[in-house]
């Protein structure tokens, strides 16, 4: 599958690619993953390349917390994260 994540209502920013992860942190403060999935509540989400791609300044784009679902469908989720930023996760 390919994912792309792009933010919308401020300068139009984000990234695309074959991956897609849920990021959070246990009490400990390692991180947890969980991959190939949709956007969460309570979690941020990283789509991106899992390997380095040559020349670039960044291999994924990673939210801030999700902190609301405003739409969703099969292939396409709109979300709000603790930064006030609203995100397009599409499955492409």
């Amino acid at each position: 599958m390919h994912y792309r994540l792009t933010r919308v209502n401020r300068l139009p920013v984000g990234d695309e690619g074959s991956m897609s992860c849920l990021v959070n942190f246990n009490e400990d403060g390692e991180t947890i993953f969980k991959e190939g999935v949709r956007p969460e509540v309570g979690w941020r989400i990283c789509v991106g390349s899992r390997y380095a791609r040559f020349l670039q300044k960044q291999d994924w784009w990673q939210t801030n917390v999700i902190t609301q679902i405003l739409e969703e469908s099969d292939n396409r989720v709109l979300f709000e994260t603790k930064s006030g930023s609203i995100y397009e996760w599409k499955i492409i």
